[in-house]
């Protein structure tokens, strides 16, 4: 085999390896995971990635199992470092001992890659995102990767909100550090020529906890106060921003995120009860006595879930496509909307690693994907 077949089959291989975790991972005729897998990995680093699960492994334990590269203990961890700075594996840190772990492209990867954006990667990263095989294995995983809570000001004392639900909770009892960086969903659509209608600016995203300590060292985020951080999610809360953070109750990171760049939220907006597929406690009520038709909320709603039918009407909300963000509340002027929790509550995991656990056992084959297909057709009629 020549250098550059077997280099091709070293990528293969990790693809098929990646495939089989979390969310998987799908190939494509096009050939753009391929792709993004050279843009993310070398081959050395390649070939090292496929002795890591979803699991938290020392380089140890790692290295007990790729000894065939002839890496040593300490140059099996220092790659694993020069990995994560990259934004290609986690890390994260128990005792004084750091273990590591593959991570799926989204959310993962291809964040990690906020300092590394080319033009082709861009390309690739689109292309690949918007294939049917990708859109199978994201939506057919048990759980999603993210989870929309509502704005503070939306929810009150007899909504009973327990923690997680709750930003400033999130903010206030996180072990830290706390990071900003960029929004990449809003760079993505920069770099293609496409401004946010919603937000000019673009350091709008946080990452906590171990996460935060890997993007903060890696140069992708900046450490900042607690009080900075509540401070850039009022402003984003003011901009119409849906928070959406990790689907777990200790968080790794908090989105905020607008209708026309946020991957999630495209797909929100193209599936026919996306509700179905979404995470979240709480949907909007309006109040027909109040409610003066002025538009407003149709306005601010990211995921088109409201809708006024005539000139003088009152606005509806579409129970298929409210994710409970709070925004249409907050910016009422008559006050006619508010929250209402939802009779069933989901209860987040309680950290990304249970998340990452609970979607590796539930991970949907084919004849899953058939079921999805079967759903989503239903869904349409």
């Amino acid at each position: 085999m020549d250098d550059r077949k077997a280099e091709e089959a070293i990528y293969r291989n990790l693809q098929k390896h990646l495939d089989s975790k979390t969310l998987g991972y799908p190939t494509t005729k096009s050939g753009a995971e391929i792709r993004l897998l050279k843009h993310i990995f070398s081959p050395e680093e390649a070939r090292l990635a496929m002795h890591l699960s979803y699991k938290p492994l020392t380089p140890s334990q790692v290295h007990e199992t790729s000894s065939v590269m002839g890496l040593s203990l300490e140059g099996t961890e220092k790659m694993l470092n020069a990995m994560m700075k990259n934004g290609s594996i986690g890390r994260l840190e128990r005792n004084g001992t750091n273990y590591y772990y593959v991570l799926p492209l989204v959310v993962g990867m291809y964040e990690g890659q906020l300092n590394r954006l080319t033009q082709e990667f861009i390309k690739d990263v689109n292309e690949y995102a918007s294939t049917s095989a990708f859109g199978l294995s994201f939506l057919g995983s048990e759980l999603p990767q993210m989870r929309t809570i509502p704005v503070g000001e939306s929810i009150t004392v007899k909504h009973n909100v327990t923690g997680y639900d709750h930003v400033t909770e999130l903010i206030k009892t996180t072990e830290g550090p706390i990071g900003i960086m960029e929004c990449i969903c809003r760079k993505n659509k920069s770099m293609t020529g496409e401004l946010c209608k919603q937000t000019s600016r673009l350091e709008t995203c946080m990452t906590l906890g171990d996460w935060a300590k890997n993007f903060i060292m890696s140069g992708t985020a900046r450490e900042i106060s607690r009080d900075q951080a509540l401070d850039i999610l009022h402003q984003n809360v003011a901009e119409g921003l849906v928070l959406q953070p990790s689907n777990s109750q200790k968080i790794e990171f908090i989105c905020s995120c607008c209708g026309c760049c946020c991957g999630m939220l495209g797909i929100q907006k193209m599936l026919p009860k996306p509700v179905e597929f979404w995470a979240a406690n709480y949907h909007s009520e309006v109040n027909p006595e109040t409610c003066t038709g002025c538009g407003i909320c149709v306005d601010i709603c990211q995921v088109g879930a409201v809708s006024i039918k005539k000139s003088g009407g009152i606005a509806r909300i579409d129970l298929n496509r409210c994710i409970g963000c709070g925004n249409c509340v907050i910016n009422c002027p008559s006050e006619a909307n508010s929250l209402i929790k939802n009779e069933k509550e989901t209860v987040p995991p309680v950290n990304i690693e249970s998340l990452f656990e609970i979607n590796a056992v539930d991970k949907k084959g084919m004849l899953g994907k058939i079921k999805l297909i079967t759903k989503l057709v239903r869904m349409k009629r």
